[in-house]
This record gives C-alpha cells, structure tokens and sequence, in this order.
C-alpha cells in the first residue's frame, strides 16, 4: 500500500472501531502531517480517498468530519470476472435497446440510464455563450473546419491535456459527434469485418454494439471489478487470438467503476506496444475523479502512437451538445478520412460554444462542484444498498465516475429483475447486456448520477424487496 492508502486505512478503522464517531473533526492536514512524518500532499490525498469512500466530508474554512460509517456500507465484489476467452460474434443490440427504451420515460426512476442528470450542468450559462459565439461565428469556419473541428476548441483541449501533464498537439485531435462517433472511427480505423478485438468482461454495451454493427469478434478478457483488466489474461489473448484493436476504459470503467493503477496503465501500454496493438481508450469519465487528481490515462504512457485516447464533454459538461473528440496518434488521418466520409462534421455552434466556454474559465469550478455531488450521492445510494438489499448483495466502491455495479444473490436474474423493476417505474442496467456471451445474469448497474431524494430512496427499497423475493 502508498503512504496515503495506509494512513486512509488507519483512519478507516478508527471510524469503524468507534474511535472516531460520526460527527467527530479529523486532524487538520498540518497536524496529521506532523504527527504522521508524512507530507501535506500525503495527508490531502488520504483525506480525498476517505472522502471519496463516504466515511468523511469537507466543511468549507473548517475541516474534515466523520460522516459515515463502513460498516453501513455493503462489501465489494473481489473476484475479477471469468468470462469465456474464446472469440465469438456479438449480437447483443436488441436486448440492449429494449432496456435503453426504458430509461428514456420521464416518469421513470433512472437507475439504469446511461447520463447524470441534465440538472448537474451549467446549461444556462452555456446557452448564454452559445448565444454570443455564435454571434461572432465566422462563416467560413463552417466549410474550413469541417474534420478537424474548430481549431479554439482544439486549442483549448490540447491546453487541458497539457495541465494533465500529457503533450497531444492540437493537430493531432479529430473534433466528433460525442465520445462514441470517436471511438467508432478509432475502430474503423484500424479494423476489417472477421477481425477480433479485446475487449473488458463485463465491458460498456456500446462497445459490443460497435463490434456487432461492423461485423467484428469480442474477445473477452478477466477484469478486477477496483483495478481494472487482467494484463496476464490479456497477454494471453494477445498470443493466442492476435486481435487487432483493444478497446477498454481505464478510469472508472463503465459499468465496474474500476481504476487502473498508474503502474498497470504503464504496463498496460508497454504489453500492447510489444505486440503493435492499438489501444482505443474510451476515458469520458476521467473529469469525475473524487481523489485530488486527475488518474492519468493510458495515454501518458505511449511512446509510438499506439493509443486512440477518446473523450467528450457530455458526461462532464454539455450533455445533448454532442461533442467529443478523438487523439489517435499515428491514426489520426486515418481517423480524420473516415470521419470525412462517414459523419463529415460535429455541430458548429456547440464547438464554438464550448470553445469560448472554456476560454473565460469556470470549467474547474463546475467539476469540482460536480465531483462533490456525486461522491456524497454514491455514499447515499451505497448506505441505501445496505439498508434495503438482501445479505449476499456487494457493490463495487468506484472512486470517481456515477455507477455502481451490484452483485446480487445466485438466485436473482438480472433480466427478470430489470422487468419487475419497470412494472414498479423504476429502470435498471442488467448485467447480460454487458457481455457478448451475455453473462453476469446476476448482477445490475446502477447510477447514482440523479438527484438523492425520498423518490429515490423510495425505489432502492422497492428494488431490494424485489431482490430478497426472487
């Protein structure tokens, strides 16, 4: 364990041992520093973990309090996944859509919908920039900026890759219609129909949507539900199926909520690398860390050119602006061709919306008013679990991002859950529709992205009940 793991560890059992109660002030950062013979930055980043656990808050010009309690929370899933290593086709879409469907009505609890709620964004501040940029839109910037993008928001973004402390050059990004129009160029760019693709188990449905729309094979490799993809597994994938693309989140993967360790992001590279295998890094959860820094993304950590980084401000910003873009490294005027070809350019407006946004600041302020949210929110859904779910049930723990994933009971399908579930007006992301075998009929993804309320609270009991009669 780091140094600020340890100390977060002793604090833990403080809590939980009765030492430290609900209510009670932590140490000051300047004491704990003392009296630990460790740095500030140790005692900041054990603090934000704590935090990000639900066990302690921050009062603004007052300190760090006990909020909670672990033994309120349900245990974590420890076993990494055991999928079929074979590689098979994917016909995963119209399960997928039948779930989707659901979580669209407005008179649904959404705990299965795939987006935070739009009430966590600055939308009216965007709108009053759209407004103004728009104003000042060259008109020519509609015809020169068709693949690439517009070239301020380009500028802006590679400025936050450079503030992450990775060098991606403005020309090298491929502005696109969200993160999932830049991870399916990244596929084309570097696949043929019949080929294979490594790809996480349980893995986001989009993948395996992408896979099966442009005829490829899912290979699918044992993933830890905290740290992320088997490197020994996938080295054997690499040996044995010789796949051409590898596509997978390694910062707060969806729907584990797992975070590769900065080691294992490295070693991660280094294995793809020796076997000349693109990464496709999907990383649109990457802003919504509850530690005191950005988890740096594979990307840090290539040499060659190999990895495709894809991101978007949907998840973290914009949601509806459809606006993400593509760092394909040595793939990006591949990736720039098919876009040409395919879906030609992203919205104008929202680009230069976005741009200017970006430019006046406030953007760090949002997110760390965001993070905040929903780190309280996913220790609220976490003791709710506890509260209303039948023993047997673990939940991962993730330290950023808006999902849970909840492993139930043996006896509990997932599926028929999800459909008792919208009979009670609540959704639910069944675990089957996260593998091309449709496995993991046992478990279900939930987001706590919405607003914690008694309508809330009210469906995670009704969930439960359904659970402990199946």
């Amino acid at each position: 364990m780091k140094l600020y793991e340890t100390l977060a560890a002793d604090i833990a059992l403080s809590i939980q041992d009765g030492v430290l109660r609900l209510g009670d002030r932590l140490p000051s950062v300047r004491q704990a520093s003392i009296s630990r013979a460790v740095s500030p930055s140790t005692v900041f980043q054990a603090y934000y973990l704590l935090e990000a656990r639900g066990l302690i808050r921050a009062r603004e010009r007052s300190g760090y309090y006990v909020v909670g309690d672990a033994r309120k929370l349900p245990p974590e899933p420890e076993q990494a996944s055991q999928p079929d290593e074979d590689s098979s086709p994917v016909d995963i879409s119209e399960l997928v859509f039948e779930v989707l469907e659901s979580a669209k009505m407005r008179d649904v609890v959404p705990l299965g919908s795939a987006f935070p709620s739009p009430l966590l964004f600055p939308l009216a501040r965007l709108a009053k920039v759209m407004a103004s940029s728009v104003q000042q839109l060259d008109p020519w910037s509609t015809v020169d900026d068709l693949t690439p993008g517009n070239p301020q928001l380009r500028r802006q973004i590679a400025l936050r890759y450079l503030t992450d402390g990775l060098h991606v050059q403005p020309d090298e990004i491929v502005i696109t219609n969200g993160a999932l129009d830049a991870l399916n160029l990244c596929l084309m760019a570097v696949t043929r129909p019949g080929d294979a693709v490594l790809v996480e188990s349980p893995t986001f449905y989009a993948a395996l949507q992408s896979l099966e729309r442009n005829g490829l094979q899912a290979i699918e490799v044992p993933t830890h539900p905290r740290e992320g993809i088997d490197l020994a597994a996938l080295a054997r994938a690499l040996k044995r199926h010789q796949p051409k693309a590898c596509w997978l989140m390694s910062n707060f993967q969806n729907p584990l909520g797992s975070l590769m360790p900065e080691e294992k992001k490295r070693d991660l590279v280094a294995l793809l690398t020796q076997y000349d295998v693109p990464l496709i890094e999907d990383d649109v959860y990457g802003e919504l860390y509850f530690g005191d820094k950005r988890p740096m993304p594979a990307k840090a950590f290539d040499t060659k050119g190999l990895v495709m980084h894809c991101s978007s401000f949907s998840k973290c910003l914009a949601p509806g602006y459809r606006v993400g873009w593509a760092a394909p490294g040595r793939y990006t005027r591949a990736v720039a061709r098919h876009k040409l070809t395919t879906t030609l350019a992203a919205s104008a407006p929202a680009q230069a919306a976005l741009a200017a946004y970006l430019e006046k600041g406030g953007y760090d302020r949002h997110l760390r008013h965001l993070r905040h949210t929903l780190a309280l929110q996913q220790t609220q859904f976490m003791e709710a679990i506890a509260r209303h779910f039948p023993p047997g049930t673990q939940a991962t723990r993730p330290r950023g991002g808006y999902f849970l994933w909840v492993e139930l009971p043996q006896a509990v399908n997932a599926l028929t859950l999800h459909r008792q579930a919208l009979s009670h007006g609540i959704s639910i992301a069944p675990g089957p529709i996260f593998s091309a075998h449709q496995g993991f009929t046992n478990c279900i993804r939930l987001n706590y992205g919405h607003t914690w309320d008694a309508r809330t609270e009210a469906a995670l009991a009704t969930l439960g009940r359904l659970v402990q009669n199946a």
